[in-house]
């Protein structure tokens, strides 16, 4: 059922969106960075099981929008430390808040006990994924 409603939600924020949707590992990656400026290419591609010649490819196209800048690293030239620009973040800032709206819609929706239900199975898959990578 997630992957239905993630799939819908996509949907209706391609509607709504006012900028051309960037492609799912672009925006993964754009959003990791997000999270750790200043991130290495090879620390990115082990947080996102991928390899690193995939992610300098996508730190490219990136690049070449606009959305994320390199900068070299001051001791070691060949490492890059990568960093969204201010575009990159206004959008992103953007496309949470539309999401976060369109969610809030849908949750009003719900009756109470719809909401509980769906508090209990969301708190059980956040003790899911916490178990999942404490296994690792």
């Amino acid at each position: 059922m997630l992957p239905t409603l993630n799939r819908a939600l996509e949907r209706r924020m391609a509607l709504d969106f006012p900028h051309p949707p960037l492609p799912e590992g672009q925006l993964a990656l754009l959003r990791l960075v997000e999270e750790h400026a200043g991130i290495t290419v090879r620390d990115a591609a082990d947080a996102l099981l991928m390899k690193p010649n995939n992610v300098s490819a996508l730190v490219a196209q990136l690049t070449e929008l606009g959305l994320l800048e390199r900068r070299r690293d001051a001791v070691d030239k060949r490492v890059a430390h990568l960093h969204p620009t201010s575009v990159a973040m206004e959008r992103l800032a953007e496309a949470r808040a539309l999401k976060e709206a369109h969610m809030t819609r849908l949750l009003e929706t719900l009756t109470d006990g719809e909401q509980d239900a769906l508090g209990s199975a969301c708190g059980a898959l956040v003790a899911l994924t916490r178990r999942f990578h404490s296994a690792d």
